[in-house]
């Protein structure tokens, strides 16, 4: 069998951070063995402690902590160009829920706009749900830029995994957990460097995993409250994945509720049940009443309609594919009916089911872990006996389990149990502090040099942007990931809303185009978009889109020119 060059290279890309990693890890472990080291590190733990005690301090210290770092990147490190079908997809909802819409109407040429991940009909919308596309809509209403609702919330996604830690460790140990989460998840990575990223239903995962030991300690109203908003958020992010968490968390608060008697259950029930389960019907009412603005039905949702309008592949394995419709693009049945419905059916055989599976922990290790945080669970056998956070351990197996059924995964499926990863390797890494050998305190050097090489990685990382040194390929996406995005359509944008006027860009794909650099997507409004961009289709389609758009000026786009180039357009016979 021929080794493929290309293959092996993009391999060592992939893996030499995480050999890095694993090396500085042996190196600062055997530094503090010294006792200079370690009397350094006691004073500091010292500090850090007390600094953790306040706990409202801590909080907000993270949540600056990742707004502060993130912003100095921003000279080596700026706002990336969407490239993804998906962001694309929430860039359309935010422009819809900032023009005071929830939907727009369907576009008298909107066959000439159809792209992956849109609703033409029976409204022209967004496929996916609400809560990042709020997101995007916040910052591009308060800042004039969508990717400033990705920069608030992941640093309010840091903030909350201290709270949320609060609940479950002691409280230097949260903050620690805060901290990593801004050098692991703030500052590289597509959640902060996307519009696609698991921020939001991070931060759903996070209210709801915050509330329960809250709740299992004492049952009050505010975080009752807490634990309904958590879900209503990963009801309108990722249902399914924050379904898998939620629904292990209401059996347990269940169950300590039913140890109750009398007056006592009653007044928890009146406590707990009754808000959580208003704020719930009010969040529902919300999450129906836009699916039938966007889908005409209450109970449908705009990510069903459009799987259904023109995927033939199914979301879960053990689903069939259903018949492949009516494709009027070429670019829609690449994806759906080749690289979609190819994996989807690869997944069926044993081995495409083991590499399936194999791929998404894969997928999940590179992003969340890797070898630093890798190192706290070597002890993981003992967290099954840790009465603290064994409640977190039969959850995060559920929702493994759960995430192991679906066709497809990315790091931000997996987004809802943040927090419960992270509380996970931090219980790890105090059952790791503790370990002596021959009376060494072994353990403890190796706990300190998981922070240690976490901070030097991202520093690393850092040092490597200003080189345009972007370290992994497209996939898997790893922490470390950043790419400058779509910067050929994002750079002939900028050149057409430059000139006078409004602009028709008519974009031709050669053969063997990538679909998953989609160039066709528009605004919400689209007559009244400076530039709309359309497809070409034959030459009755093409005079019948330019007579709509009769005063504006209309340029061909060649996508996949080197580099991709715009001219006057001129109709084919």
């Amino acid at each position: 069998m021929p080794i493929d060059s290309g293959r092996l290279l993009a391999l060592a890309i992939w893996y030499a951070p995480y050999a890095v990693e694993l090396l500085a890890l042996v190196v600062l472990a055997r530094l503090a063995f010294s006792h200079q080291s370690y009397a350094r590190w006691e004073a500091l733990s010292r500090v850090f402690g007390n600094l953790a005690r306040r706990r409202t301090l801590a909080i907000i210290l993270t949540g600056v902590a990742a707004l502060a770092a993130r912003a100095i990147l921003l000279p080596v490190l700026p706002i990336r160009q969407p490239v993804i079908t998906d962001e694309f997809s929430y860039l359309l909802a935010a422009d819809t829920f900032a023009s005071g819409r929830l939907t727009n109407p369907t576009h008298p040429m909107w066959v000439h706009f159809e792209s992956m991940h849109i609703l033409q009909q029976p409204t022209y919308a967004a496929m996916y749900h609400t809560a990042q596309g709020l997101v995007l809509a916040a910052g591009q209403v308060v800042a004039g830029h969508p990717w400033a609702g990705v920069y608030v919330s992941v640093a309010v996604m840091c903030a909350l995994l201290c709270w949320m830690l609060q609940g479950w460790l002691p409280p230097a140990w949260a903050l620690l957990g805060g901290l990593l989460a801004v050098l692991r998840l703030g500052l590289f990575g597509y959640w902060i460097n996307s519009f696609w990223g698991g921020a939001a239903a991070a931060t759903g995962g996070l209210l709801v995993l915050g509330a329960m030991p809250r709740l299992l300690h004492r049952i009050r109203v505010r975080d009752a409250l807490l634990l309904a908003g958590g879900m209503a958020i990963l009801a309108n992010s990722r249902p399914y994945e924050g379904l898998l968490l939620s629904l292990p968390v209401c059996i347990y608060l269940a169950v300590h509720l039913l140890k109750l008697r009398g007056p006592a259950l009653i007044a928890a029930a009146l406590r707990l049940v009754l808000p959580a389960a208003l704020l719930l019907a009010v969040a529902a009412a919300g999450t129906c009443y836009y699916y039938w603005r966007v889908t005409g039905n209450p109970f449908c949702m705009p990510y069903q309609e459009a799987r259904d309008q023109y995927a033939t592949a199914r979301i879960f394995l053990w689903e069939q594919p259903l018949p492949v419709p009516a494709y009027r693009h070429q670019q829609l049945r690449d994806f759906y009916a080749g690289w979609e419905l190819t994996k989807f059916l690869e997944a069926k055989s044993l081995v495409g089911l083991a590499r399936n599976t194999f791929g998404k922990a894969g997928a999940f290790w590179m992003f969340f872990l890797g070898p630093a945080l890798t190192l706290p669970l070597i002890f993981g056998w003992r967290l099954f006996a840790d009465r603290r956070v064994r409640p977190l351990v039969v959850i995060g197996g559920i929702c493994a389990a759960g995430l192991a059924l679906n066709t497809w995964f990315y790091a931000h499926y997996a987004a809802p149990m943040t927090g419960l990863v992270y509380a996970l390797v931090l219980q790890g890494l105090r059952h790791v502090r503790v370990w002596r050998r021959h009376g060494r305190p072994v353990g403890a050097a190796i706990a300190r040099s998981v922070p240690a090489v976490c901070l030097a990685m991202a520093l690393l990382r850092v040092c490597a942007q200003p080189l345009s040194f972007y370290l992994p390929p497209d996939w898997p996406m790893t922490w470390y990931h950043t790419r400058p995005g779509n910067v050929g359509r994002a750079r002939i944008l900028a050149q057409l809303k430059s000139q006078p006027g409004h602009h028709l860009a008519i974009v031709r794909y050669r053969p063997g185009h990538n679909h998953f650099e989609e160039w066709v997507y528009n605004a919400a409004s689209l007559d009244a978009a400076p530039v709309v961009w359309a497809r070409e289709m034959d030459g009755t389609a093409n005079r019948e889109l330019m007579r709509y758009f009769d005063t504006r000026r209309v340029w061909l786009v060649d996508a996949d020119a080197t580099p991709p180039t715009v001219t006057p357009y001129a109709v084919r016979p």
